[in-house]
């Protein structure tokens, strides 16, 4: 982790250049870059569902604690006297108060009442359950891995798309570089032959038109220079963004068109064959389809019935005076679905709609990508030979400049005709540059598509 440990030196003292190379820039991005970071929260997000939703099918303990107060409620009870009516008891289930209390009645012979005082209660109670049978529950737990998969293709989608944006723009940075040294070469060459032309003037050898074409075409490249400058400037900010870098620090850039094109010409993306498996995007597609066919048979088990198990204990903390509820209680709950209006129905009839579509979409995404690939194939070669014609271009259009300027020196030309000339060299290099930018920009986009920046 040479470049890890290279870019944290260098973000952590602005005061210093960040020299980076293409692939250092993306792998600065790959750790900075704030929306990849937000991407790489969902995954942790899912990690954090799948635990919830394994945690429903887990022992749940709850405890509770609650106090009531009667406010001192005396309830009045009714005993009818004589043998014959007295009922049957057994006396090993009363108290001492309780076996006082039916003395006095029984001793009387006559119907008595009596009555109890209801006063305050306060229980603490702790309760265990556990999901015995439930088939929504297995199947949202698979649909919880599923969804964690889905966020990790996204992570690796959305590093794919902070990559090459970060190689666009370096690239682009280059080449504009490229442009202002051949502005600035420009201008100094315009500016020898403007001071020639000034003499010439003075000699009485030239005329002031030929002075003042040559003077409006300096300034126009120099404002162009200025133009071009400013651009660069706001490329460089783009960068520093993507990289997640602050914006006052210094970049500089260490890999050259040259050599990205060479690397470019040597390793032809049309010499590999696409495998559509490998593409990020049908292995999204292919994930979601796997995650609507499970949701399908969750809407499938809500026709089953679900049983779980609980156990309580219940301390009583302070009772009143009448209290027949035990200490330790313990059951199963059994919920069988018998009739939801057409809910249960129309649930499971729209999952299977959202797979159909789910699974028309994937057979679109299939096609797309094959015609993407043939698409960005032709691309390519049509940018590649484009790049040689404006290469060329360039050589021979430089060679006509030199020629042209030669022969402005010596006389034979109008200043009008050398302006023309250097015109249409500056448009030769201009296209050749913008070419070479296509070029790049087509190689990325089939790597992309193959999975490989």
């Amino acid at each position: 982790m040479l470049i890890a440990s290279f870019a944290v030196a260098s973000l952590s003292a602005q005061e210093n250049m960040l020299s980076i190379s293409l692939e250092e820039a993306q792998e600065i991005a790959l750790q900075h870059n704030k929306e990849l970071e937000n991407v790489r929260q969902d995954v942790n997000i899912a990690i954090e569902q799948y635990k919830q939703a394994r945690g429903q099918g887990l022992p749940q303990i709850d405890g509770t604690v609650d106090y009531m107060t009667n406010f001192n409620y005396e309830a009045a009870f009714s005993f009818g006297g004589g043998a014959g009516d007295a009922p049957q008891i057994d006396y090993t289930l009363l108290d001492a108060g309780d076996l006082e209390i039916l003395k006095l009645l029984q001793g009387s012979g006559e119907p008595a009442t009596t009555s109890i005082k209801l006063t305050d209660q306060s229980n603490a109670q702790i309760q265990l359950s556990q999901l015995i049978f439930g088939g929504q529950y297995w199947v949202g737990l698979q649909t919880a891995k599923i969804a964690q998969d889905l966020a990790r293709k996204n992570v690796v989608l959305t590093e794919l798309d902070v990559k090459e944006n970060v190689a666009n723009t370096y690239q682009l940075i280059l080449a504009s570089e490229e442009i202002m040294q051949v502005l600035l070469d420009n201008i100094d060459n315009l500016k020898a032959i403007q001071q020639h032309t000034q003499n010439m003037y003075e000699a009485g050898l030239a005329e002031q038109t030929d002075v003042d074409q040559i003077s409006i075409s300096v300034s126009q490249l120099e404002n162009q220079h200025k133009s071009m400058d400013r651009n660069i400037r706001l490329s460089y900010n783009m960068l520093r963004y993507q990289m997640g870098v602050n914006f006052d620090q210094q970049i500089e850039l260490t890999s050259s068109m040259d050599q990205i094109l060479d690397e470019l010409i040597a390793t032809n993306s049309l010499t590999q064959e696409f495998n559509l498996n490998n593409n990020v995007s049908f292995q999204l597609i292919e994930t979601q389809l796997d995650l609507q066919e499970k949701m399908v048979d969750m809407e499938k088990w809500a026709y089953a019935p679900t049983l779980v198990g609980f156990y309580s204990y219940t301390k009583k903390i302070k009772t009143s005076g009448f209290d027949i509820s035990p200490n330790n209680a313990a059951g199963l709950n059994l919920n069988i679905p018998i009739f939801s209006s057409g809910i249960r129905k129309a649930n499971l009839s729209k999952a299977k709609i959202e797979l159909d579509k789910v699974e028309r979409s994937r057979d679109m995404v299939e096609e797309q990508l094959l015609l993407q690939n043939n698409q960005l194939r032709t691309d390519f070669t049509n940018a590649f030979e484009n790049y040689q014609t404006q290469r060329d271009n360039v050589t021979v259009a430089k060679r006509v400049l030199e020629s042209m300027q030669h022969k402005y020196r010596q006389g034979l030309i109008s200043s009008l005709d050398l302006t023309q000339t250097n015109t249409s060299f500056l448009e030769a290099e201009s296209n050749y540059l913008n070419a070479a930018i296509e070029l790049m920009q087509a190689h990325l986009k089939l790597k992309k598509l193959y999975n490989q920046l």
